[in-house]
């Protein structure tokens, strides 16, 4: 299936042919902007270190298949061993076990603070993800994170949670429904009701089983919580089919997620079961309302 990462190649090419030209006004800078879109996608720029020809090589990478992704990968090392998304595609592909993962994601991190330099992370803090040259640091570091959970390592999981959060609040790559489901199944709902408030407005299906679950644990089955819990099944009813095993959980998650179809119900039930099952009262709270 096609590799939303190969996209990032016309970022790439469009902002070092920016970096190529000398403006006088913004509107100069702006109308060569125009232009270039106009144009249709921009002309290919070379790199100017090893690290952009590593990267470049990687956007090859994502957009190939079967063993020629992971070839690419380790060319792209021996270019430049700062190039994170290569042992991010490795530890996606390469890697036998998820001890084996977790080392070149941990790799990856390092890759990525060593490309980025010290000042970034002071200066772009808040503001990751938008500068395209973050996003193998950033893909490096929540698949880490998401390796550490799996290997039962919670709260070093979490603080990387955190921190990715702390980067980008914005949240491009969905952090938030992972830490809350961390938040969740460890008890830690002081945090988790600050993390709910933050991102109030959303509107995800996860996001709502999540709030309900969190104001069951405060209030019990209270009007606050049941008009919560309606509010979720209303977005995906299906949840709680999986939820309250009137449906089985697949083996494997889905690769991608649908708004409102099996596959978000799979995601959700599968990330939040345990908490669920955890808190005394919660699946029979939803068995009856669902039965309403």
């Amino acid at each position: 299936m096609f590799d939303r990462r190969a996209m990032e190649k016309t970022m790439a090419d469009l902002a070092r042919l920016i970096g190529e030209q000398e403006f006088g006004s913004e509107e100069e800078a702006n109308a060569f902007l125009h232009s270039i879109l106009a144009s249709g996608a921009p002309p290919a720029s070379k790199p100017r270190t090893p690290v952009e020809e590593a990267q470049d090589l990687m956007y090859d990478a994502w957009d190939a298949t079967g063993r020629q992704r992971v070839r690419l990968a380790r060319q792209a090392l021996k270019i430049s061993p700062d190039c994170a998304d290569a042992y991010v595609l490795l530890a996606e592909e390469a890697a036998r076990s998820l001890e084996e993962a977790r080392d070149l994601y941990q790799q990856g991190v390092e890759a990525g603070e060593r490309a980025l330099g010290l000042e970034a992370f002071e200066e772009d803090a808040g503001s990751f993800w938008g500068i395209l040259g973050t996003r193998p640091y950033m893909r490096a570091r929540l698949g880490l994170a998401q390796c550490l959970w799996a290997l039962a390592e919670r709260q070093a999981a979490i603080e990387h949670y955190r921190t990715l959060l702390h980067l980008n609040p914005d949240d491009n790559q969905g952090v938030r429904y992972l830490l809350a489901s961390a938040l969740l199944e460890e008890g830690m709902d002081e945090e988790l009701g600050e993390l709910l408030a933050r991102y109030e407005d959303d509107a995800m299906a996860s996001w709502a089983y999540i709030r309900a679950l969190w104001l069951f644990r405060r209030h019990g089955p209270s009007p606050q919580a049941d008009a919560s819990l309606r509010e979720a099944v209303q977005c995906n009813r299906s949840v709680s089919s999986y939820l309250l095993g009137r449906k089985r959980l697949p083996q494997h998650s889905p690769e991608y997620v649908v708004l409102g179809g099996e596959s978000e119900a799979i995601d959700c039930a599968a990330a939040n079961l345990a908490a669920w099952r955890k808190t005394p009262g919660a699946l029979e709270w939803l068995a009856d309302l669902t039965r309403q």
